[in-house]
């Protein structure tokens, strides 16, 4: 039986790109989900006739979520067709004026949950499987006042580049879906809303459309994929400015 395995389930994309995997991926039968509340994710459950569904209730910045998850993949041995790795979190502020517990944690589930996830999951991903990653349009450039989150957002494409590379030769496929701001709990769980002009000024993505293009450039096997043409262009501008430059404009 196909499995897709998601993380960041419960809410915002994460919740959004479940829903949709079988437009997309009609193959796939059951689903592994992954958040920390168990309520949400039961209820997206009971939303998903027709399909095995299983709801993991894990903290991964926890590192006894990673235990858990091991022990069930070796117990199941489930064929992974499709890897989510949704989860994340920021959080505005300068460093030094911040949580240190707040700072760390982006860094844990950003950057060492998605690791951790990922490599526990390959070995059980065959030929034509795919793993999507959510990067960011922080990923471009680093932005002042969301520093630690942009870094973990740049960890993420670049990950996701150099691990599609080592699996070509296993033809098995990963994408980083970069996507700018969305109206979902990240905002205000962030600091973010009211907080910042910047993210009054930019151009919000519907997260309907976003997880709907975001399967589907996995499907097809893209390396990344950036909704919106304003987004686009600044992907281009970040490759063709230098970083020191423009770092003094994208300030959050």
């Amino acid at each position: 039986m196909k499995t897709a395995i998601i993380t960041g389930a419960s809410s915002g994309l994460g919740r959004e790109l479940v829903r949709q995997i079988e437009d997309v991926f009609p193959d796939i039968e059951s689903y592994w989900l992954i958040a920390r509340r168990a309520d949400r994710l039961e209820d997206l459950a009971r939303s998903l006739t027709g399909r095995t569904v299983a709801c993991l209730a894990l903290d991964l910045c926890d590192p006894m979520s990673f235990v858990t998850l091991r022990e069930k993949l070796s117990a199941e041995q489930p064929e992974i067709s499709l890897l989510v790795n949704c989860a994340g979190c920021g959080v505005l502020g300068r460093l030094g004026e911040t949580d240190t517990a707040a700072q760390t944690r982006v860094v844990d589930l950003n950057i060492r949950a998605l690791t951790a996830v990922t490599n526990m999951a390959l070995p059980y991903m065959a030929e034509g499987s795919r793993i999507l990653n959510v990067s960011s349009i922080a990923s471009f450039c680093p932005n002042p006042r969301m520093t630690v989150y942009s870094a973990s957002k740049a960890y993420v494409s670049a990950f996701t580049i150099g691990l599609g590379e080592e699996l070509r030769r296993r033809r098995i496929t990963a994408t980083a879906v970069c996507p700018g701001p969305m109206d979902t709990e990240f905002l205000p769980l962030a600091g973010i809303t009211g907080h910042s002009s910047t993210f009054e000024f930019l151009p919000y993505c519907d997260q309907v459309k976003v997880a709907g293009g975001a399967l589907r450039a996995a499907k097809a096997g893209r390396t990344v994929y950036t909704p919106k043409l304003f987004y686009k262009f600044y992907r281009l501008l970040a490759k063709a400015l230098p970083s020191t430059l423009l770092v003094r404009f994208v300030k959050t």
